[in-house]
């Protein structure tokens, strides 16, 4: 049998299952901590390879063994203390994700692998798009972490998030793999056919890498505390005074060094200090040794102290805040949490679920889900800004973060990101988050303020640069120099249609695919009808 010269040649399925295998623990090494970005390009151009002309049943296979192979190790910490059904659950879910992607690329390729080669090649970036918008806001929400754009905080390619967003970085990596299987597939017949994708793949890493974000404006000082907690895992804050204490003693730190002086690195006074997620789960609204505990530590240091808390109300739920004390007392401003965690903050479907483990149960009270973005006004000698509180994962999803970032009248900010990692000892966790601060930095052009009740905390520039970088499980403070800047990034204005535009692009190319394979069923006689290809 001959193919033509945009046809991979067959491997046998075997072989395709191994190297799909190969692929996701590829890019499960793009993310941190083994922060090999630049796997994540070729972990897709090799899928891309193995599910190249297979159609959608056994795309959707491959692509399990892929998700799997990816996600039970980028998401280990997630079963860390609550056991391995969790975790597997989790990691099953999201592999089908990938399955359907697959499914979606192995169709679209064999149908049009002759007629419109190029067209199947452009399937792969538009798929990914599309499975990473699926995964991001279904079910429950979505869960957005591990997207293609996580593992490029490294990356030259990190800088193409300004313009078209974290969709549009992983896009941009997507495409990459594109061009690698472009080059597999077209140089077995012409070994000159690798140039072209030689020369993209040059102009793409090159273009962004050029084109740094600006870190140009006014600066304001900004301290955040890392209190650390007694113990790592779910019993992080069985001492939950000991956890209040120590950010009432970090704050007392960083009064002192302020009474010092702050260097000749810091030249603003101090305007804001800024506690992590469950850095007082006491309810400081509720409990009068809690509410003092913090005024004394607003009161150390001369300015406002934004404190995570867990609030009693409403009952019968509870809430996640984020609470702003000012100098002099008086009821703190509020931010409550906008999406909490499913089966982390809240679970649904309890009964349902608790067939399958009993690890819903820790989870005694649901949170409630705030309806309010979050926005603190500060005044610094250098004049106000907003700050922008973020909480835990909220990180992860783009509407939030842009919802934020372009409150009307709020474009002086600096996005806070404060987040407890403590219920995921010394796992990955904590450096995948980091890094998807550093992206949403260059994304909206803002410095970032990333506090950690453990660790990992730091300073993020508007170019996704890091100073004041902490460690796991230490107590730390540090006090940095924030640009405020007020300009929105080409990203803030397109919003979400670059992502809209790609799911289009691929459901329209999906609709033209099965009405023309209808079209050729009905006009072509059957005695002119191909045989089916045999794969293996």
């Amino acid at each position: 049998m001959t193919y033509g010269g945009t046809v991979p040649p067959r491997i046998p399925y075997a072989v395709r299952a191994l190297l799909a295998v190969a692929a996701g623990l590829l890019l499960w090494l793009a993310f941190p901590d083994h922060n090999l970005w630049w796997l994540a390009p070729i972990a897709v151009g090799l899928l891309g390879v193995v599910t190249y002309d297979v159609g959608g049943r056994r795309g959707f296979g491959l692509g399990m063994l892929a998700g799997w192979a990816f996600f039970v190790p980028v998401l280990s910490w997630s079963g860390i203390y609550v056991g391995k059904v969790p975790w597997f659950a989790l990691a099953t879910l999201e592999a089908l994700y990938f399955g359907a992607m697959c499914a979606v690329v192995g169709y679209l390729t064999q149908r049009w692998r002759h007629k419109r080669p190029r067209t199947a090649y452009l399937v792969v970036p538009l798929a990914w798009v599309a499975q990473e918008f699926a995964r991001s806001n279904t079910p429950f929400g979505g869960f957005p972490w591990a997207r293609l754009a996580f593992s490029q905080a490294d990356s030259p390619l990190r800088n193409v998030a300004q313009w078209l967003g974290a969709p549009g970085v992983s896009f941009a990596v997507a495409f990459i793999g594109m061009l690698l299987l472009m080059a597999c597939v077209e140089s077995q017949l012409n070994r000159l056919a690798i140039l072209p994708s030689a020369v993209g793949i040059a102009v793409l890493l090159a273009l962004p890498a050029a084109s740094t974000p600006s870190t140009e404006g006014r600066q304001v000082t900004v301290a955040m505390v890392q209190g650390n907690v007694p113990r790592p895992g779910l019993e992080f804050n069985a001492e939950r005074r000991m956890v209040l204490d120590n950010h009432v003693r970090g704050t007392e730190a960083i009064a002192a060094r302020v009474e010092e002086g702050l260097g000749e690195r810091v030249l603003e006074p101090l305007s804001l200090v800024v506690w992590p997620e469950n850095s007082s789960d006491i309810d400081p609204l509720r409990n009068a040794d809690a509410g003092a505990q913090v005024q004394r530590a607003v009161s150390s240091v001369g300015v406002p102290v934004i404190v995570g808390a867990v609030l009693q109300e409403p009952d019968p739920n509870i809430s996640n805040a984020s609470l702003l004390y000012r100098p002099g007392g008086g009821e703190p401003e509020r931010y409550v949490k906008n999406h909490p965690v499913p089966f982390a903050e809240y679970i649904p479907y309890r009964d349902f679920f608790r067939n399958f483990s009993d690890k819903v149960d820790l989870v005694t009270r649901d949170f409630a889900k705030g309806t309010e973005l979050g926005a603190f006004r500060i005044d610094a000698p250098s004049g106000a800004y907003w700050a922008l509180p973020t909480i835990c994962f909220e990180v992860a999803y783009d509407g939030l973060m842009r919802e934020s970032v372009t409150q009307p009248g709020k474009e002086a900010s600096v996005l806070l990101v404060q987040t407890n990692n403590a219920t995921f000892g010394f796992t990955a966790e904590s450096e995948q988050q980091f890094a998807i601060s550093r992206i949403r930095a260059i994304e909206h052009g803002r410095s970032i303020a990333h506090v950690s009740t453990v660790g990992v905390s730091g300073f993020i520039a508007p170019d996704g640069s890091v100073t004041g970088k902490t460690g796991l499980f230490t107590a730390e403070q540090g006090i940095g120099s924030l640009t405020i800047r007020t300009d929105r990034t080409v990203s803030d204005w397109l919003g979400p249609w670059p992502e809209r535009l790609a799911v289009v692009a691929l459901i329209a190319l999906l609709i033209g695919a099965v009405a023309g394979g209808r079209l050729d069923r009905v006009d072509r006689p059957v005695s002119a009808r191909p045989t089916k290809d045999i794969l293996d």
